[in-house]
């Protein structure tokens, strides 16, 4: 039992990610934080019960217990740009999604605080995720990372519009074999109730480009999802059952035919 994640570990040769799935803030950190910064609002809700069909997928479930607004798990420990050019949303953000501020005072976050936050709570849950991904091609010979994500449908400040439904991102093919890729595809060609995109606005974050690695036998697909395909985008972020029993069946296809695939290469 961890106190900065949860895991579960499986028996089929899949990962599941949710990196953003956490909600707490330290007490520590409370007390220098906005009101609106304690609602943790940028959460990815909800996901860890979107996903409950990855147990009888035999997969791992490693899930964040603290919000991004503590740290970004799925951002660079040097806080480089994933998408340079467009607004950076950073590993110890200062402003939410849509530009409120998070702080009283900026200047709490000092290098020693973003260094204290890395150790704390980005290096466990990165140890966690690489010795489950070890283990898993240790006795499996292949393993399927995928990152399960969700986001706000329309934000302006981040992108223009309305995101499409289901966003499939494999850092442009580097993190994924472009036959399993393929497979996922499939289960969307014919998916005429969602909108969707692979590698447009969403191409994979740190954890799917930092460990993809399909020459390596190790394959990441990140999913992100508009939040309103399965709950309500607005406090109190309430779960949706009529929306969600419609999507999960969509995502656990994309799933299960990305493990069939990885399973089909190694035979």
């Amino acid at each position: 039992m961890s106190d900065i994640y949860h895991f579960s570990r499986g028996t089929a040769p899949l990962l599941i990610s949710i990196p953003h799935l956490g909600s707490q803030i330290p007490d520590a950190q409370r007390a220098q934080m906005t009101p609106l910064a304690l609602e943790s609002g940028d959460t990815d809700w909800h996901l860890d019960t979107l996903y409950q069909f990855a147990q009888a997928l035999g997969a791992s479930v490693l899930g964040a217990r603290y919000s991004r607004y503590v740290v970004d798990l799925n951002r660079p420990p040097n806080d480089e740009s994933l998408y340079p050019g467009q607004t950076k949303t950073g590993l110890c953000p200062t402003q939410a999604f849509r530009g409120d501020a998070l702080y009283q005072n900026d200047a709490v976050l000092t290098d020693d605080e973003r260094a204290h936050r890395l150790q704390m709570y980005w290096q466990p849950y990165h140890a966690q995720l690489r010795a489950e991904l070890d283990r898993i091609k240790a006795e499996h010979g292949t393993v399927l990372l995928w990152e399960a994500h969700s986001i706000a449908s329309v934000l302006p400040r981040l992108f223009e519009g309305k995101l499409p439904d289901l966003n499939i991102g494999t850092s442009d093919g580097a993190a994924c074999a472009p036959d399993i890729l393929a497979a996922v595809q499939a289960q969307l060609d014919d998916c005429k109730d969602y909108t969707w995109a692979v590698n447009g606005r969403f191409k994979g974050g740190y954890i799917t480009r930092h460990y993809g690695s399909p020459a390596d036998n190790i394959h990441a697909i990140q999913l992100e999802m508009c939040q309103s395909t399965y709950m309500d985008e607005t406090r109190p972020y309430g779960y949706r059952p009529d929306l969600a029993d419609k999507v999960i069946p969509v995502v656990e296809a994309m799933v299960t035919a990305a493990l069939r695939r990885t399973v089909a290469r190694q035979g």
